[in-house]
């Protein structure tokens, strides 16, 4: 506890403890069951009044149509599955309640935010359309397909919450189930390459498509799927991809070091390691 509480006196000028609490608590969660969807959505609210949340409505906003529902506030009331179950096959309505009814989901399954800034306006139109991600992108609800959906709402949002569970899969299946380390790794470049290169998701109006062929959707919207869960694929990002991903990680590093800098000046002019004391560690 002496640890936490030194940690929370250090960022009161940044946060509400109460909001690292939910944090904490849903990372040890998910650590514990990563199929908790409790802690899903503890870790996502104990991160809303974050610099990372911020981010999340800068990047996810420079798309215009993002931008656009943004300015609409568009969410929508709970599906009628009845109704979507009436709809031919292969539409992407009825791939929808076939999706919630082969794992017995309720399309109301998520935790209700009170929508007052733009981001939470975000986070809570990725919450609702969740399940219609999973369908679109093909991949499953196994716990490797649902960090697959993560990094692709990483790779167009830069979602917090995605980077979080993206973060802790890797740890998890590292120290137990290091059998599929690799596919976790897999899988989350797997969805990451294919954010990278589809149209924004979350810029869809998708309750106005129920009735639409799924394929027809996905080619609209620049969707190839990869596999049910993206592991064991082979995938090479396309040059402009890459490009964009580089860009982004060297302004990151960046600006890391200059918040270093800013901190702790001594420590950001220390001298690094010569070449022969990192060979020593390899």
């Amino acid at each position: 506890m002496a640890v936490l509480s030194a940690f929370l006196s250090k960022h009161r000028n940044h946060h509400q403890h109460a909001s690292y609490l939910t944090l904490v608590k849903g990372v040890v969660g998910m650590l514990i069951d990563p199929e908790h969807t409790e802690s899903v959505f503890d870790i996502e609210d104990g991160l809303r009044k974050s610099d990372a949340t911020c981010e999340l409505l800068r990047f996810s906003t420079q798309d215009p149509g993002v931008m656009a529902m943004v300015e609409e506030r568009y969410l929508q009331p709970v599906p009628d599955t009845d109704a979507l179950r009436r709809l031919p096959t292969g539409t992407l309505g009825r791939a929808y309640v076939d999706h919630l009814e082969s794992m017995g989901y309720d399309p109301d399954y998520y935790r209700k935010i009170e929508v007052k800034t733009d981001a939470e306006y975000i986070m809570m139109r990725i919450r609702q359309t969740h399940d219609i991600w999973h369908v679109v992108t093909g991949f499953d609800t196994h716990p490797l397909g649902e960090i697959s959906v993560k990094a692709v709402e990483l790779a167009q949002t830069h979602r917090p919450m995605a980077a979080a569970i993206c973060a802790g899969g890797i740890f998890r299946y590292m120290m137990k189930q290091p059998d599929e380390f690799g596919d976790c790794i897999d899988t989350i470049v797997a969805g990451y390459h294919l954010g990278l290169r589809a149209k924004s998701l979350l810029s869809m109006k998708w309750e106005q498509h129920w009735a639409e062929p799924l394929e027809d959707l996905r080619r609209r919207m620049d969707v190839e799927p990869l596999g049910p869960h993206g592991g064991q694929l082979t995938v090479s990002l396309t040059p402009h991809s890459r490009s964009v991903a580089d860009r982004w990680v060297r302004s990151e590093m960046a600006d890391a070091l200059a918040r270093i800098e800013r901190e702790d000046p001594e420590a950001a002019a220390a001298e690094p390691e010569s070449d022969h004391d990192h060979s020593e560690h390899a």
